[in-house]
């Protein structure tokens, strides 16, 4: 009989914080940790320099989108999520308070800037919606290809035949909507050069032999989420700035 190891007769296993510790060595995961931490210094401590403080509310409305990104909708859900996060409800609070306090920082420092690098980079957000397979067989690609322009196969029967993927396949190939540098560099260069709806001439990659219909290209507009997008972007490159600037010691 195979021995079972329990810390006692109610199976608890016990395991400190010195294991804990240890086990992110072995496992090397110390560095993704300590830049987490020290990211959270930097945003404490720029925040504090600014003035930023964060309200009650502003916690409670960040809790609860918390909850909700998490599909806490019961009580029950969220102490059962807690408990399987080893949180107490201050903890909770607390990582409400430091994703409150990140996003207040982020508008701070570049809620005035995103318009201007917006259309100083306008053409690094022009997007394309499109459908593809990727194939082994070059000649079977450009067999596919004129096969299609000649009409007498649709890019969907294509993908029914030879996408493996089930939920790709259904999907007909959709890879969504990717901005330029979404795609591969040599990909994107006939994409962004097509006038859709397309099939561009196959094109061969690492992957393979991909024949892509480009469905649309779709010109940036500085809506909400792009706006969200870019200030995201413009705070993370910060972050990465200040984090470089420091050399990460452990106190003892």
């Amino acid at each position: 009989m195979p021995h079972t190891l329990t810390a006692n007769s109610t199976n608890l296993l016990p395991i400190s914080s010195e294991e804990i510790i240890r086990h992110l060595k072995l496992s090397c995961q110390m560095p993704s940790i300590l830049q987490a931490i020290a990211t959270e210094k930097i945003i404490s401590t720029a925040a504090a320099q600014a003035g930023i403080k964060v309200e009650f509310d502003e916690i409670q409305q960040a809790a609860d989108g918390l909850r909700l990104a998490n599909h806490l909708h019961k009580a029950t859900e969220t102490w059962e999520w807690l408990k399987k996060h080893h949180l107490t409800l201050d903890e909770f609070e607390e990582l409400a308070h430091s994703n409150i306090l990140s996003a207040k920082l982020a508008h701070y420092l570049f809620a005035d800037r995103v318009e201007s690098f917006f259309y100083a980079n306008q053409i690094d957000y022009i997007a394309a919606a499109t459908y593809e397979v990727i194939l082994d067989d070059e000649d079977l690609a450009l067999e596919l290809f004129f096969t299609l322009q000649e009409g007498e196969i649709s890019f969907p029967e294509i993908a029914r035949q030879y996408i493996q993927d089930p939920d790709l396949r259904r999907a007909g190939g959709y890879q969504g909507t990717r901005y330029k540098a979404n795609f591969r560099p040599e990909i994107a260069a006939a994409v962004f050069a097509a006038t859709p709806p397309q099939i561009i001439k196959p094109i061969t990659a690492s992957k393979g032999v991909y024949l892509i219909w480009v469905e649309e290209i779709i010109q940036p507009q500085l809506n909400e989420r792009l706006r969200t997008k870019i200030l995201g972007d413009l705070f993370s490159n910060w972050l990465k700035q200040e984090m470089a600037k420091l050399e990460i010691a452990i106190s003892k």
